[in-house]
């Protein structure tokens, strides 16, 4: 089945004119925010800094520095081998810590 692409398109929204009014009467009423949350539910569920962790436990996995991974003598980190900068004697330096 061909296609004209050069014929005008004929849409059947177009027998639908909405007056300017109406849309923008639309709009207010689709951006009308409508929250019921309850302020002191909301407020529970916040951790603020220094709360006392001392009863959770954190289980992470732990991997020992694996031998295509490097410590940058600067910031510590430990990256993959593709990070090195530079070596300065024993020291190997990441390209962060160098363009900084």
């Amino acid at each position: 089945m061909a296609t004209d692409y050069d014929a005008p398109r004929k849409n059947d929204d177009d027998s639908n004119d909405d007056s300017i009014e109406e849309l923008k009467g639309r709009r207010n009423e689709a951006a009308t925010p409508t929250v019921d949350e309850d302020e002191a539910e909301a407020a529970d569920s916040y951790e603020l800094p220094g709360a006392d962790l001392s009863g959770e436990e954190l289980s992470v996995r732990v991997l020992p520095r694996q031998a295509d991974e490097f410590t940058c003598a600067s910031c510590f980190l430990v990256k993959h081998r593709s990070q090195i900068d530079h070596v300065e004697g024993t020291l190997i330096i990441c390209k962060e810590c160098a363009a900084a």
